[in-house]
């Protein structure tokens, strides 16, 4: 349905759709972070962290599920599912990531190398933000969403990540071709 406010949308050509997603992703990182440090500033990091866990579990879910319905991904489609999932998600158009397929094709390996969050926290002169619980909570739920048979195992996060690297996830099922 278009409204009255969808018609600056209509109107505009593929950049400037394309520079309207970008503000949109990095609009809703920044809002993720908002968010953040104010429960950090009212609760203390350890209970911020933990509602951001509860927060991403149930966000990482809803997203998976939009994602696979608006662009045809199967329920259950394996690794190969989840690479394209990963693909669209909207981190995928404001941070560099990558992916890597093992030689048997059994697991896909996930590399954020560039992070707007850590970026930010070091510009800002703040510590790396420890985000293995939190992506791990993030990560697996969006993974499993996709499919259930996938599991996640996190290769490295900061502060404990390799120097230039953030993180790293590496997924798997187990089945010969996935």
């Amino acid at each position: 349905m278009v409204t009255e406010s969808m018609n600056a949308f209509n109107s505009m050509n593929r950049e400037e759709l394309l520079r309207a997603l970008e503000m949109f992703a990095k609009n809703w990182l920044a809002h993720d972070g908002c968010w953040f440090l104010a429960a950090e500033e009212r609760f203390g990091m350890e209970t911020a962290i933990d509602l951001d866990m509860r927060s991403w579990a149930r966000f990482a879910a809803a997203e998976a599920r939009r994602i696979m319905a608006t662009f045809g991904i199967v329920a259950g489609g394996g690794l190969p599912a989840l690479e394209r999932a990963l693909s669209l998600r909207l981190y995928s158009v404001i941070n560099l990531q990558r992916v890597e397929w093992s030689e048997d094709r059994q697991c896909l390996r996930f590399f954020m190398d560039v992070c707007r969050v850590q970026e930010a926290r070091r510009r800002k002169g703040l510590a790396d933000f420890p985000c293995d619980s939190v992506g791990m909570v993030e990560f697996e739920t969006f993974a499993r969403t996709v499919d259930p048979r996938i599991h996640t195992t996190c290769l490295h996060c900061p502060p404990k990540a390799p120097e230039g690297n953030y993180c790293g996830w590496e997924f798997r099922t187990g089945e010969t071709g996935q």
